[in-house]
């Protein structure tokens, strides 16, 4: 699985050197220690988000961009001028210029949003290149020892990778992480979650009526659509799992054991194509190999199930499916996050009617998340609701206070280990896989740290272990 062995790094790595986003490779150079000089590799309709958010939340200096796409990079360019910034210096003319920005560049922190195959790639060679913080985009790996080898770099050079997950910071998501906290649910017993969204338009591109994939196409359906053609398994599993995960206590007093994952039969990309491109198309003979619906069940080591679907090829409205179930109730989250949205559903014995859902508003607004009550009015008009905004900003607090980042190398190979096992166990029929312990032992003793609220304190009930230690 491409292990370390001896290593024995889980948890906070940090040294003096690479905490002051220093490389010793480099000349030194003076600047204001409040302003994180970052680096973003992939400036698409992804990365520019981020820059455009990033200088939203203030206090950082783009130092360069790095994308094969020379329409990308001058349209990035003069957003950071027409913000008053300095045009960021650019890389570009190969797939690998990021190794060149790298090398040449001193950046406290580097945002890597680019197809999927090549996100460990450039994580580890930020990591290994002295960057010290790495933002990497959902998933972070797609192969086992991808996975691995996040985690066994991260351990090697103390740098330390976050996994961009934003679904932790939408903000119903974090009222419910409150809830959970103060223990309103109850011992949790079961979570559902997912990613239900009708991605047809992306996987593939609707150029002057007439569908493209791959090298014919532009943006995501260059390479998207490629996945759907060779692996079938739960491809995109971290924007229900991360929250789920955080709810759980994974990697920190917690951890998945193993999984079992099904897939129905492939028929809607077919359709698709039959349905948008001319008889004599050769697209006709694009064979998918992606079932329409995946359903990954996990079994963690403190007892809880949680079963996660996949479900992408199909028409239908978007939803994360969320399901959070303890021993005193329950929250069903079958919207898109909007608190006043129908799918939004709590239920809480003793004060909810009997037998009868509240609507989440209520509750939600009771519990709103410490990030979003002093942040959420400057989030407004920022990515995905406001939820990329508060993502970015807690990473930048991170890098310019150096501290641990609340999302690490560990969860990114955890959540992101979903799609590797479930194709291994979708291919064997539904076999029990085990999940591997990225921590090697440490999650026994790590400790909640994500997104603590001070007005909502976690209940000695819920962290009672922690405490004995």
């Amino acid at each position: 699985m491409g292990t370390v062995a001896g290593v024995g790094l889980a948890g906070m790595v940090l040294t003096e050197g690479n905490l002051l986003g220093e490389n010793k490779t480099k000349e030194p150079v003076k600047h204001d220690p409040n302003i994180v000089r970052v680096g973003f590799i992939g400036v698409g309709g992804r990365g520019s988000g981020h820059v455009h958010d990033s200088m939203t939340v203030g206090g950082v200096d783009v130092v360069s961009i790095c994308d094969i796409n020379q329409e990308a990079i001058d349209r990035v360019q003069a957003m950071v001028v027409k913000n008053g910034m300095k045009a960021p210096k650019a890389y570009t003319g190969s797939d690998l210029a990021f190794e060149e920005m790298l090398k040449s560049e001193v950046l406290d922190a580097v945002i890597i949003a680019t197809p999927w195959e090549w996100h460990v790639p450039m994580a580890i060679a930020s990591m290994k290149a002295g960057v010290p913080y790495t933002g990497v985009e959902v998933s972070a790996a797609n192969t086992l020892e991808e996975c691995w080898d996040l985690v066994n770099v991260h351990e090697q050079t103390g740098n330390q990778v976050m996994i961009m997950e934003n679904v932790c910071y939408r903000r119903d998501v974090m009222a419910i992480l409150n809830m959970v906290r103060t223990n309103l649910f109850g011992e949790l017993l079961h979570c559902r979650c997912g990613y239900e969204h009708d991605l047809r338009s992306v996987k593939f591109d609707m150029i002057s009526n007439d569908l493209k994939i791959g090298k014919e196409a532009h943006s995501e359906a260059k390479w998207r659509g490629l996945h759907a053609v060779r692996r079938n398994g739960d491809l995109y599993p971290t924007h229900g799992l991360g929250p789920i995960g955080v709810y759980l206590d994974i990697n920190r007093g917690n951890r998945f054991l193993t999984l079992s994952a099904m897939a129905t039969k492939s028929r809607g990309l077919k359709k698709f194509v039959d349905d948008h491109v001319s008889k004599d198309s050769s697209y006709h003979q694009l064979n998918f190999n992606l079932g329409d619906i995946v359903t990954s069940m996990i079994k963690c080591a403190n007892g809880e199930t949680i079963i996660v679907t996949h479900d992408t090829n199909l028409p239908r409205p978007y939803s994360l499916g969320f399901r959070v179930q303890g021993t005193n109730g329950l929250w069903k989250g079958e919207g898109g996050g909007d608190w006043q949205d129908a799918g939004e559903q709590i239920y809480v014995e003793g004060q909810s009617k009997l037998h009868t859902w509240d609507k989440a508003e209520d509750w939600l607004k009771k519990y709103d998340h410490q990030y979003w009550r002093e942040k959420g009015e400057k989030a407004t008009g920022s990515g995905h609701g406001g939820m990329d905004f508060i993502m970015l900003n807690d990473f930048f607090e991170t890098v310019r206070h150096r501290r641990q980042v609340p999302l690490d190398a560990y969860d990114a190979a955890a959540w992101s280990a979903v799609s590797a096992l479930s194709e291994m166990s979708v291919a064997k029929g539904g076999e029990l896989v085990d999940f591997p312990d990225f921590t090697r032992g440490q999650w026994i003793k790590r400790h909640p740290g994500f997104a603590i609220d001070t007005q909502f304190p976690i209940a000695p009930e819920r962290d009672f272990i922690n405490n004995l230690f």
